[in-house]
């Protein structure tokens, strides 16, 4: 248990910036709609869930931690992005024998419909056209030990922009260790490793002339060549620790929590970041959460607020989310969560 906890630590250590890249790769991959967070609390939080991860949308920040999940679960997520875009999430989770649960997933990203305008037709040709991306996913976790925890994701991923398409597939892995002192836990998920992307459709084929110096010769048919990119890996490790209540906090407290949470990011087409996130409850019903952001361009701070409740026989929680993104604005973001008893 020593060894899993020290290389554990060794791995945060990289992730939160002792290990620098020289350079950014911003623009190198693919499906960027891959790295908008979902979940109204984690976003709250300030992207800190990895080793939170106790919820359903576990689905997306770490698969190990649905083995915290002892009824069916379900979440249904959505996010106001930028110039009327639309980023949703469902995600179902299923206990499943004694110490595994099964998933299934679902995250779309919608742009609304543009009209296609040409050099000729600069006001609109009067046809529409929409771009749209997707990926869901199948999820299984296993508590491997009372203390360890792992999971996986396969994923297939497509994006569709007018008549053209690009798809593949990839994994997500995680794993959390619960050391069991005050509560900590360390965790680590590896997001998005997997094939790569590249566009095809019919608008890439076009008439091609094969001998301009030879008057009246067939027109072949060619197709446009269209480079191949690689999805948004992502190596995120993460720890959370019950200041306040919870399970052998450093202070306990009956009704009152507050738990601190941190992660490290190392993305393959940017910096490594660093996320630092809070939670406060009372009672297990009333939440309210803060996160801050380091080496991101624009992101900064998040703020978010929860309510917990019982609603028959179920559980029922209600979460938002405001992040704020400096000169581009702030983004909410609304997620519903219900777990059936």
């Amino acid at each position: 248990m020593k060894k899993i906890t020290l290389f554990f630590a060794v791995m945060i250590i990289f992730s939160t910036g002792i290990v620098r890249a020289d350079f950014s790769k911003v623009g190198t991959s693919a499906a960027q709609f891959l790295k908008i967070g979902i979940g109204a609390r984690a976003m709250g939080m300030g992207e800190t869930f990895v080793a939170v991860a106790n919820d359903v949308s576990a689905l997306y920040w770490n698969p190990a931690g649905l083995t915290n999940l002892s009824d069916i679960s379900l979440i249904v997520s959505r996010s106001e992005w930028f110039a009327g875009i639309n980023h949703d999430f469902a995600g179902l989770a299923l206990p499943w024998g004694r110490n595994s649960v099964i998933g299934i997933s679902a995250v779309a990203l919608n742009v609304p419909e543009q009209e296609v305008t040409t050099i000729d037709q600069p006001d609109g040709t009067g046809i529409y056209y929409d771009v749209g991306d997707i990926a869901i996913g199948l999820s299984y976790a296993r508590g491997l030990t009372d203390r360890f925890s792992t999971g996986i994701t396969a994923k297939f991923i497509q994006q569709n922009a007018y008549n053209e398409t690009a798809n593949t597939f990839a994994l997500d892995i995680g794993t959390t260790l619960r050391t069991g002192y005050r509560g900590l836990v360390i965790a680590m998920c590896m997001s998005n490793f997997g094939g790569r992307l590249q566009l095809d459709g019919r608008d890439l084929i076009i008439l091609a002339d094969i001998d301009k110096n030879l008057a009246g010769n067939y027109n072949a048919d060619a197709r446009l060549k269209t480079e191949s990119y690689p999805l948004p890996l992502n190596f995120r490790v993460g720890l959370a620790l019950d200041i306040v209540g919870g399970h052998d906090a450093f202070f306990p407290m009956a009704k009152n929590r507050f738990t601190l949470a941190i992660d490290g990011n190392h993305p393959n087409d940017n910096t490594e970041r660093v996320n630092i996130g809070c939670e406060y409850t009372w009672n297990e019903t009333i939440f309210a959460r803060g996160g801050y952001k380091i080496n991101y361009d624009v992101e900064k701070w998040a703020f978010g607020a929860g309510l917990k409740f019982g609603v028959a026989r179920q559980i029922m929680s209600l979460d938002y989310a405001m992040v704020d993104f400096g000169d581009l604005g702030k983004v909410s973001r609304f997620s519903v969560e219900l777990a059936f008893k």
